[in-house]
């Protein structure tokens, strides 16, 4: 039947990290931890505008629906308003 939305969105993110984790001492990113969001951990965070996992389709038209994309800690896009009017 497919994946579901849950399960691509987990392959694409955590499970990449782990996957980088397996390769030891040669990934780069030996600093922190990956796949999480908290303090010290290495992540690139995308904020959607909707549920991705209502609508995984939402992640197709990333100009629309991204509302924040940061990458290493640096802001790429951010199309929020102050105050959460938009």
């Amino acid at each position: 039947t497919g994946f579901s939305a849950y399960d691509i969105l987990r392959i694409a993110t955590s499970n990449g990290a782990r996957m980088n984790e397996l390769t030891g001492p040669n990934h780069p990113y030996q600093d922190g931890p990956l796949g999480v969001i908290k303090e010290g951990a290495y992540a690139d965070i995308l904020l959607v505008d909707g549920n991705p996992l209502d609508d995984i389709k939402l992640l197709v038209k990333p100009d629309k629906n991204l509302k924040i994309i940061m990458k290493d800690g640096k802001i790429y896009k951010n199309t929020l308003k102050v105050g959460g009017k938009g």
